[in-house]
């Protein structure tokens, strides 16, 4: 018999029909859900704290008309290399390509940014940071951001999932979790003004935290 050609589905281009057409996904409001991640001990030095506050006085006034490009370097890159995911096995990864199959349907481009074990390419992910698309404003950066994590989920064998993506200085978190029966649940955390110091504060604790908790085997 000859066999069907599976469906090969690319983060760029994905919309939210797409990942229910694969899996049985729903949204789940429970800002209690980050308790545990959001409220992590981590105090910021005095240097960390200058850093953030030189970061908003650089951007602020024209980083809503930045490009991707542009918001990457001059500010979405700044506070990652702060932060520093780089330890060891685990790394940062930018640009790099994620694939895997799930319920026989094929998943497959560039990550804007993961964290992941490997030393040549990554080979297991642990968070992801998806930018916005300005290009391409009917593409969410929060569906792009899910299929990756769905795939990481497959890849780990493990049921559960960290991640944020951004919107200009707009930045939000995700949980994305596997249940029991094999469907999915995530949730959405209230949204960070990387502009505003003590949000950008809580951001940069959210990606310690990220580091020091879910970071590793």
């Amino acid at each position: 018999m000859e066999q069907t050609e599976k469906k090969t589905i690319d983060y760029q281009n994905i919309k939210y029909q797409d990942i229910a057409e694969v899996v049985n996904i729903k949204s789940v409001f429970d800002k209690s859900k980050f308790n545990n991640w959001f409220l992590y001990k981590y105090k910021i030095s005095e240097e960390e704290e200058t850093f953030l506050e030189n970061l908003i006085e650089k951007n602020e006034a024209s980083l809503s008309r930045y490009n991707e490009a542009k918001l990457l370097v001059r500010f979405i890159s700044q506070v990652l290399m702060k932060v520093d995911f780089d330890t060891g096995e685990i790394k940062d990864w930018y640009e790099n390509f994620l694939t895997g199959e799930i319920n026989g349907y094929k998943f497959n481009g560039k990550t804007d940014f993961m964290v992941a074990k490997g030393e040549v390419y990554p080979e297991k992910p642990y968070f992801f940071i998806q930018e916005f698309k300005r290009t391409t404003p009917h593409n969410d950066p929060l569906f792009q951001l899910l299929a990756e994590m769905l795939v990481a989920l497959e890849k780990n064998e493990t049921n559960i999932m960290y991640g944020g993506y951004v919107y200009g200085e707009h930045w939000k978190f995700i949980i994305l979790e596997k249940l029991e029966n094999g469907n999915y649940e995530y949730f959405n955390s209230t949204s960070f003004n990387c502009l505003e110091l003590s949000h950008l504060k809580q951001i940069y604790i959210n990606l310690q935290a990220a580091k020091a908790l879910f970071c590793k085997d």
